[in-house]
């Protein structure tokens, strides 16, 4: 494909948008670290990972190379990237030595990762609620909202009952899934998820999803921007 010349206001756009997910990306990954080492486990704190600098959480690939072909596709090349976003961190690992609270030890750290994508979510919801008082600029206003979305729509993703994402690992627990078979399923899952992921019933699913996680914070901002 021709490189076009570029669009300065999707490049702008997609610089944000980076910066968005890449924040999002890198909380979560953070959440799952600090609730591992709340629970003693000694490894996300070797690891250096129960720490908020992003660097510690970021994947290359998964957090910078695949999210960032797709966001500035549109800038270089126009129109919309030939797959659809999808991102990721570099995982916290954790040794879950405790046997009588490795399951709630797992379960906690698990949900850890999704409850900060919340917290951003509230967090941009009152930041909307406050630009609706003071008054703000339109681009003050999209950025807001495209937090809001993103976070949103990572927690909704992870939470996706699919080896290896969170929601997987609560699956394991939920059918006594051993951890070799989990693992076996997680090798080969994320190459499925790409491919389901540019599917239309898919992406109309998780749009479905996205849209009910949201609903609730757009109905926050309009009770309190009264």
């Amino acid at each position: 494909m021709a490189l076009a010349a570029i669009d300065v206001e999707a490049l702008r756009q997609g610089a944000l948008l980076m910066i968005l997910l890449i924040t999002a990306i890198a909380l979560h990954e953070f959440g799952h670290a600090w609730m591992g080492d709340r629970r003693g486990d000694p490894l996300p704190r070797a690891q250096g990972r129960v720490t908020l600098d992003p660097l510690a959480h970021i994947d290359p690939i998964g957090t910078l190379l695949i999210p960032g072909v797709m966001i500035f596709w549109p800038a270089f090349f126009g129109g919309g990237a030939p797959i659809a976003l999808i991102g990721w961190g570099k995982p916290v690992q954790v040794i879950l030595s405790n046997p009588r609270t490795r399951k709630m030890d797992d379960i906690l750290i698990t949900l850890a990762g999704p409850a900060m994508n919340l917290a951003l979510c509230v967090g941009f919801t009152l930041a909307l609620v406050a630009l609706g008082w003071l008054g703000g600029s339109p681009a003050a206003l999209s950025f807001l909202v495209n937090g809001l979305a993103l976070n949103a729509g990572l927690m909704v993703f992870n939470l996706l009952p699919i080896p290896p994402l969170d929601g997987g690992r609560l699956l394991r627990w939920a059918v006594g899934m051993s951890e070799e078979t989990f693992r076996r399923v997680a090798s080969i899952a994320p190459w499925v998820l790409l491919f389901l992921i540019n599917t239309s019933f898919f992406r109309g699913f998780l749009g479905a999803l996205l849209q009910g996680a949201v609903t609730p914070f757009l109905w926050a901002i309009e009770l309190l921007g009264r």
